[in-house]
């Protein structure tokens, strides 16, 4: 089997390079899979693509074209493939948890070093300045935290804020009645949480989920964790809300127009991107570049469920992770 590799990355590379044997053979591009370089997988039996890659109605048809049975997912998102018009032309797999601690401590990470001014700091310390002006946070004991999402993610998260002492409250449209979690309405999170943080997937339920109207709802100075996808938020919104200090910040590691930005060295270039400028402009908003699942641990896992769903395809005809609608 030879697999093309888009929008690979030397992580990638490192991490899946052990896994090449007489039966499997990789070939990394850096390209993303889009329209314009979907012809790239000519003459292979599967594809493997990431979060940003593009697989619309046309770059479907190309592959089917060329004889591609298989596109191999290396993420648990699914948003940028076109689920409903694979559907009986192609197979669609995915790495459904890679590691769900790397994304909740992520999370966790973001909001501690803003809570409590650690990256000021930092750069303070580094011209000599010790100066603590400016530098007060506040405590997450007894703080109420909203999870909106509770799969596997959403729980370590909850486990790790109970941890520091935070009430916790939730909502999950697919909630388990035997679940030991405090699950209230949408409604109810937005007023009563100090801290929310999103851990749902991207749905035509949850597009812009936070919103001017979902906004107005919450408590002034809230703070919102977004480590899931972009879209969830608005970001216009977003940025109106954190003006009128309704928002007390923001910290993103995800963003709704990453596409054309996230993952790249863009450090001689201008940013085109006025929203996400703005955003990168403001002392209350933390934006990372979509590296949660960044750890060691999340690759070698990413590496090897993928593998393993396209040897268990290819050997049996389907695979226990396919995507089903």
């Amino acid at each position: 089997m030879k697999i093309p590799f888009f929008d690979s990355k030397k992580y990638d590379i490192n991490s899946f390079e052990q896994y090449k044997s007489h039966s499997v053979e990789f070939k990394f591009f850096e390209t993303r899979m889009n329209h314009d370089t979907v012809s790239l997988a000519n003459g292979y039996d599967a594809v493997c693509v990431f979060v940003n890659d593009v697989v619309d109605k046309p770059v479907i048809d190309a592959l089917c074209e060329y004889g591609v049975k298989l596109i191999a997912l290396r993420c648990a998102g699914f948003n940028n493939v076109d689920i409903k018009y694979a559907e009986g032309k192609i197979t669609v797999v995915r790495v459904p948890a890679y590691s769900p601690y790397a994304v909740a401590e992520h999370a966790i990470a973001l909001l501690l070093t803003h809570v409590r001014n650690t990256h000021k700091a930092y750069i303070r310390t580094k011209s000599y300045n010790f100066s603590l002006i400016g530098l007060c946070g506040f405590d997450l004991y007894n703080k109420t935290v909203g999870v909106i999402g509770t799969g596997k993610i959403g729980r370590i998260f909850i486990d790790i804020c109970r941890g520091f002492g935070m009430k916790v409250i939730a909502y999950d449209k697919f909630r388990k009645a035997d679940d030991n979690i405090e699950y209230t309405t949408l409604e109810n999170l937005f007023k009563n949480s100090d801290i929310i943080s999103l851990h749902c997937p991207l749905t035509e339920d949850t597009y812009h989920m936070i919103n001017e109207n979902s906004i107005r709802m919450m408590k002034k100075g809230v703070i919102i964790v977004n480590t899931s996808r972009g879209a969830l938020i608005d970001a216009d919104d977003l940025i109106e809300g954190i003006k009128s200090k309704k928002i007390g910040g923001a910290c993103l590691d995800v963003y709704e127009e990453e596409a054309d930005v996230f993952y790249e060295d863009n450090s001689s270039d201008i940013i085109d991107d006025d929203t996400l400028a703005i955003l990168l402009s403001m002392p209350n908003v933390l934006v990372t570049s979509h590296q949660a699942f960044l750890t060691e641990e999340a690759l070698a896992n990413i590496a090897q469920t993928t593998v393993d769903n396209i040897k268990e395809f290819f050997d049996t005809g389907k695979c226990e992770n396919e995507v089903v609608i």
